[in-house]
């Protein structure tokens, strides 16, 4: 028998991966929300300097750390559950209901933000747009798809922990070795 993880495990660990590094690269914005939000108010009511590019680029950052993570923090099991009866389920029983979760819930929302928000990214393309505001940054269009960035991770994720409830409920993987649930 080889180490070498099936296929679609190595997939899923792929998956986690990307979404792990990306959720982490996003959490490193925190620093910079705190600084730049800091640095607008003293230029602000210290000096009476407004500084619109930062502000939006706040802003940019915002989006960001929520959407861009919001896989990773799916992978680590961190988004709120009500779990009256979930905490004392088995791990074959979890991996059952985080699956009808997954399909029933997760990937039917994504798509039909994907579907939804197509258009209002693609138009934001197609001009370039950038602020309204004076002195604003020029890549409204950026920020915008950040929506997609996290309906993919979100599907994504989805797809990584389908495949590793599966294997639970088949017993081919260990539970210790899925992060959810």
């Amino acid at each position: 028998m080889s180490d070498k993880p099936p296929l679609l495990l190595g997939l899923a660990r792929l998956i986690d991966s990307l979404n792990a590094n990306l959720g982490k690269a996003c959490a490193w914005l925190t620093l910079f929300l705190v600084l730049g939000t800091a640095i607008v108010v003293v230029l602000r009511y210290g000096f009476g300097i407004g500084a619109t590019a930062l502000q939006e680029a706040v802003l940019y950052a915002h989006a960001l750390v929520f959407m861009g993570a919001a896989a990773w923090v799916l992978q680590r099991n961190g988004h709120v559950r009500v779990d009256i009866f979930y905490q004392n389920f088995s791990p074959r029983r979890k991996a059952l209901v985080d699956s009808l979760g997954t399909l029933l819930f997760l990937l039917p929302v994504c798509l039909f933000l994907g579907w939804a928000s197509w258009g209002y990214v693609s138009n934001s393309w197609a001009t370039l747009e950038g602020s309204s505001e004076s002195g604003g940054l020029k890549f409204v269009y950026l920020q915008k798809s950040i929506i997609l960035v996290l309906i993919i991770s979100l599907v994504l994720q989805g797809i990584s922990d389908l495949i590793k409830f599966a294997n639970i409920l088949l017993g081919r993987l260990p539970t210790e070795e899925v992060t959810h649930g």
